[in-house]
């Protein structure tokens, strides 16, 4: 009955560690990725046959470094296709936070880092891929700025923290495929970097170099000074792209959601700056009213003092006229008149009627002028107070929506909350199924040793019986 029972092996930190490590990542040699429709099929090696693969003919279907190749170009294609229907269903620029950005990276970093020769230094062996990318800036001196600028950033020490800020810089210069057919299309010096049955030395960085074309679509925005880019870990999340029908239609529908209160929430900053302007523009056009206001009652006034100094003039005419019409009759009185100082009356009476109406013309546009003044006022009072209306309306509308955008922030926080709650129950579910994977399989395992111990118990019973006869 000892043979029958499992022997239960107690657990070891050292043993820990391990089935974490395997948990984490999924080592591509050992799976064979395919791609069904938009969606991630992964099959284990041994459980499916290799002859009916439609892999290239001239390499061998058991090649695990052929496995990983086609492995790795599966997935850049379905990283790049996913990165660039979420960023066009987003639209908008993008930011280091986005997840299916940095699985991209991630996938470009195990591409590139794919049959990397191992070289050795005073420190030790290194092995990056920082070599090979300093190659593009002597074939290509654009990318002399992007290399430049990798050198300059101060947080990076490592040359697989600067392979990585170059790959970033790349994207948002939109010539990483440019860069990445360039080196290559150069074999020969690639060879100094790379085995000959890597990535990037056979066709299938070619394929991935193609693809990569798409990307030049995408608006990238992406800060580097605060991420720490020399000890992130690279695992691919196989999650994003395996189907699973229950799960990826509620994502969807969480990411239909959020998307949406986005949508909303951006619309309503759109229009509240347009709001904004148009209150600033009005609130510019009231000062230039009020200033043209302040300039027309300046003008008004001088016209009034001008009148006044006008009717002035006119009643110093009138009177200097009746005191020469009292001197005239007086001179008609007197029996002997002289006939040269009536003559210069006359002269002199001819001109002050002249001038008075000259003086009363003047007088007639000057209250003219004033009565178009008052009613241009009047016009100007009252466009002022029509303004000052639709300024009280549009601050309104300003507040409302200021309480709009509030309470959609509050949407998008709380979606993010529950969306967080429900990746964190996924995740507790997704270890509990593993966690029963592999209690079956111990199961399965015993129940062999149990079927194989009860074979031998029958074929024992067996010979007994006939020894008995």
């Amino acid at each position: 009955m000892s043979d029958l029972t499992p022997q239960s092996e107690t657990p070891t930190p050292t043993t820990d560690k391990i089935t974490q490590a395997a948990r984490e990542t999924i080592y591509l040699c050992n799976f064979r990725v395919s791609v069904d429709g938009e969606w991630l099929c992964l099959r284990e090696l041994n459980d499916i046959s290799l002859t009916p693969d439609p892999e290239p003919a001239h390499e061998d279907p058991k090649d695990p470094i052929a496995i990983e190749r086609l492995n790795l170009m599966n997935m850049a294609k379905l990283s790049i296709k996913g990165l660039i229907e979420s960023a066009l269903n987003l639209g908008r620029t993008l930011d280091s936070d986005y997840a299916p950005l940095q699985q991209f990276f991630v996938v470009m970093e195990h591409c590139l880092k794919h049959g990397l020769k191992t070289k050795k230094t005073f420190l030790g062996q290194n092995k990056s891929f920082w070599g090979a990318l300093e190659l593009v800036e002597k074939l290509t001196p654009e990318a002399g700025e992007i290399t430049a600028s990798v050198k300059d950033l101060p947080g990076l020490k490592t040359p697989l923290g600067r392979g990585r800020a170059w790959l970033r810089l790349a994207l948002m210069q939109k010539k990483l495929s440019d860069y990445m057919k360039t080196i290559i299309n150069r074999k020969d010096l690639l060879s100094e970097f790379y085995e000959a049955n890597a990535l990037l030395m056979e066709e299938e960085g070619a394929v991935i170099a193609g693809l990569l074309v798409g990307l030049n679509v995408i608006d990238a925005n992406l800060c580097m000074k605060g991420e720490d880019l020399d000890s992130q870990v690279g695992v691919i999340d196989f999650s994003m792209y395996l189907k699973d029908g229950g799960h990826s239609s509620k994502s969807a529908e969480g990411d239909g959601q959020i998307t949406a209160i986005l949508d909303q929430k951006n619309y309503v900053e759109e229009l509240n700056r347009h709001l904004s302007a148009s209150v600033n523009n009005l609130q510019a056009k009231v000062d230039a009213l009020e200033k043209s206001n302040t300039k027309l009652t300046e003008e008004l006034a001088v016209a009034n003092n001008r009148i006044i100094t006008l009717q002035e003039d006119v009643e110093r005419v009138k009177e200097e006229s009746s005191y020469q019409l009292e001197s005239r009759k007086a001179l008609r009185s007197d029996s002997a008149p002289d006939g040269q100082a009536l003559g210069e009356t006359r002269k002199q009476l001819k001109e002050e009627t002249l001038l008075r109406l000259d003086v009363e013309k003047e007088l007639e546009v000057q209250i003219g002028m004033k009565q178009e003044m008052e009613l241009s006022m009047k016009m100007l009072e009252k466009d002022i107070c029509e303004k000052q209306d639709a300024l009280v309306e549009l601050r309104h509308q300003l507040e409302d929506l200021h309480t709009i955008n509030q309470q959609l922030t509050h949407k998008s926080q709380s979606t993010d909350a529950s969306s967080k709650q429900k990746s964190e129950v996924i995740a507790r579910m997704e270890d509990k199924i593993n966690q029963m994977t592999g209690t079956v399989k111990q199961l399965e395992t015993s129940e062999k040793h149990l079927v194989k111990q009860a074979r031998n118990l029958n074929s024992a019973a067996g010979k007994l019986l006939q020894l008995q006869q």
